[in-house]
């Protein structure tokens, strides 16, 4: 799934520059004398004003203060007759905006909704034009008018930017209204041209759309022997349908290892770009993965292989980001951007939670349970072991078969969403407020959870379901999006200030969406009678945490690496890319497994078209965990929906709220010792 976007807050925290200046001549043109003055000023004419704010708000718009705003003293002027030093007007004056961007932010939502409906709903057929308009982003010139009518330096010279030190020290004798007015100043950070922010959209896009149609026609696989293994019609989306079919096949002990083993040499061909080109989204050809053999109609066909445009996507948008970089004074990389910015978590800080969890014992131990239940060595796809989950032990088709009699078109999941609420724990009446807020979309890809922006829209459910229905593998998916939608509801229509709807970060929806496809077989019916069920969920969340820490380290790795090489190629990306997939792989598995050098690590989508994300999916384990730990005995639906009404505070500060402690991984280690004794 992608992640959230909330367009209008996007939009804003970046706004434009002139072609011809430079982020570096545009600094500092507000001198030291002329913002001391005008601070000076304020307290002589206003003396009943907060130095401490009046002395933020002053310094950080004379920071975004460019000389086609203006000459020094008509900043000075523009101080003087727009700072609000009442606090009751200053509320009045937050509130104002607050409606403000609800509107252009909700609106916005729509328009690019309707622009992008093409590319991501199943329908017709693509055509340049639909591409051009899906990657086009209408928020983009908005920024530069922000600062054009002075609209930018109004909010940052009454709302401030508090950096997360600040927040975290602060926060806790903070007011809502406070903690609002703060989110408020987070929107005008610095300043990016509006076509390098167009640029980066039509990046994304196009990596969007190379992940979307990376399908793999697995009855075309043969083995070397020409056998098919798979059936005619199973059409499989790199990678999360491949690796949910490793995960399926677990259940036949038959048939299924054969199975598993085919669709990881297909994982590595992709990896290492060796895959023919034209057998991807192509029902042409059929392709022996071991030999890399490709036959059409029984005669042998040479085929090239797929060049290096897996990791071209990751080339452009780096160099997207690397353009914006200069303009973003203080967070000027992805990186800083992506974990101190939109996380609120340093990035070392992050590598050091994973290091302490992936280096844990306990993980070798757990290695050898698994090893006990497959009644063979480790394999390396075994990293998405699935064997603890109860549906492991259902055969995949008659999940299937129910999924698809009760879901035969996206309308069928929408019209049961009330119902699952109430299994959940619901109201009635709360359960339909909420379902009555969410609408489901045939995807494309995989599918994914598209948050409403103001309220009076719905948010969205994009699922892949065929003409036979929704099959289960698709409707855990489902499922977690559905998450995604519940949490994107509460957070948007139950928090009391606009500038507080959301989450913290991405980790905490996912963390909502975890919590709902753990119970995918409740909602379903389906009762779990094993007496230790507890334990293996423990086991099972620890293995995944294992697996999806791995693929966080790889990329960051790869990101620091982008930076220290900016002008790498595709292919040179490429092998470094595959070497630190491997390096990770022999330091945290290699140790567990029993096996070394594997590449399996770097398959992951989300490393092509959403950079950076990946570390919030371990995030949102570790964030679930506690909040699983601490629902136990509790009622599920009430504390969800009190927890997610807290909206967009700090990490920490909402994870004190919620659970009452600080996010770590040490309890996930604790209760994972406990289990295995």
């Amino acid at each position: 799934m992608k992640k959230i976007i909330l367009l209008m807050i996007a939009a804003l925290t970046a706004c434009a520059t002139p072609e011809k200046k430079t982020a570096e001549s545009a600094a500092g043109f507000i001198d030291e004398a002329t913002i001391v003055s005008s601070i000076d000023g304020i307290r002589s004419s206003q003396p009943e004003t907060d130095a401490f704010i009046l002395e933020k708000g002053v310094r950080h718009a004379a920071s975004l203060w460019r000389e086609e705003d203006g000459s020094a003293q008509q900043f000075a002027d523009f101080v003087a007759a727009n700072y609000i030093a009442s606090p009751q007007k200053r509320s009045e004056v937050f509130f104002k905006i607050s409606n403000y961007f609800e509107s252009l932010g909700g609106n916005l939502n729509e328009i690019t909704l309707d622009l992008k409906k093409v590319l991501d709903e199943t329908g017709g057929e693509i055509d340049e034009i639909d591409k051009m308009f899906g990657n086009y982003s209408v928020g983009s010139h908005l920024q530069s008018d922000f600062y054009s009518n002075k609209i930018a330096f109004v909010i940052a010279l009454n709302f401030p930017y508090y950096t997360l030190a600040e927040k975290e020290e602060l926060g806790e004798k903070w007011s809502r209204e406070e903690w609002a007015m703060a989110r408020l100043g987070d929107q005008f950070v610095s300043r990016v041209p509006a076509e390098l922010n167009q640029a980066m959209a039509v990046a994304s896009g196009n990596a969007s759309m190379y992940v979307a149609e990376y399908n793999i026609y697995m009855g075309k696989l043969r083995t070397d022997d020409g056998r098919q293994i798979f059936p005619d019609d199973m059409v499989l989306l790199s990678h999360w349908n491949l690796r949910d079919e490793i995960k399926a096949n677990y259940a036949d002990t038959k048939n299924g290892p054969e199975k598993q083993e085919m669709i990881y040499r297909v994982m590595e061909r992709i990896i290492r770009q060796e895959i023919p080109g034209k057998v991807v989204n192509n029902p042409e050809y059929e392709w022996a993965p071991y030999s890399n053999r490709v036959t059409k109609e029984g005669a042998e066909v040479q085929l090239a292989p797929e060049p290096d445009a897996r990791y071209a996507q990751v080339v452009n948008i780096f160099k997207a980001h690397r353009a914006i970089d200069p303009f973003s004074p203080g967070m000027n990389t992805a990186i800083l951007r992506k974990f101190a910015g939109e996380m609120e978590i340093a990035q070392e800080e992050i590598e050091a939670l994973f290091d302490a969890y992936l280096s844990t014992p306990q993980l070798v131990s757990l290695a050898e349970i698994i090893k006990q239940r497959l009644g063979r060595d480790l394999r390396p796809y075994d990293i998405w072991y699935d064997g603890f989950k109860s549906r492991s032990a259902i055969p995949e088709s008659m999940l299937t078969a129910k999924t698809s009699a009760l879901y035969p078109d996206p309308a069928a999941f929408r019209n049961d969403m009330p119902a699952m609420l109430v299994k959940l724990g619901w109201s009635p009446e709360r359960a339909k407020y909420i379902a009555d807020k969410i609408v489901v979309d045939p995807a494309r890809g995989s599918g994914h959870a598209w948050g409403a922006a103001m309220k009076g829209s719905v948010s969205h459910l994009r699922t892949r379901i065929s003409d036979k229905g929704m099959d289960y593998k698709g409707y855990n998916i489902a499922v977690h999006e559905f998450g995604h939608n519940v949490e994107q509801t509460i957070s948007l229509y139950d928090v009391d200030y606009f500038m507080l709807s959301g989450v913290p970060n991405t980790g905490f929806t996912e963390a909502t969406a975890f919590l709902f496809q753990d119970r995918d077989l409740k909602l379903l019916g389906i009762k779990e009678e094993n007496p230790e069920k507890e334990k293996l969920q423990m086991l099972d969340a620890a293995w995944s945490l294992m697996e999806i820490m791995g693929v966080g380290m790889v990329e960051m790795k790869v990101w620091k690496w982008l930076y220290e090489n900016p002008e790498a190629t595709p292919a040179q990306l490429k092998e470094q890319t595959v070497a630190f997939a491997i390096e990770v792989w022999n330091k945290y598995f290699s140790p567990v497994m029993g096996i070394a050098d594997s590449p399996i690590l770097a398959i992951y989508s989300h490393m092509i078209d959403v950079p950076l994300y990946l570390p919030n999916y371990s995030y949102g384990q570790i964030i679930q965990f506690q909040i699983e730990d601490y629902l136990k005995g509790k009622d599920f639906a009430a504390e969800v929906d009190r927890m997610y009404k807290q909206g967009r505070l700090t990490p920490q500060h909402w994870m004190n709220g919620a659970v009452g402690v600080k996010i770590s991984a040490q309890p996930v280690i604790n209760a994972l010792e406990e289990a295995l004794k």
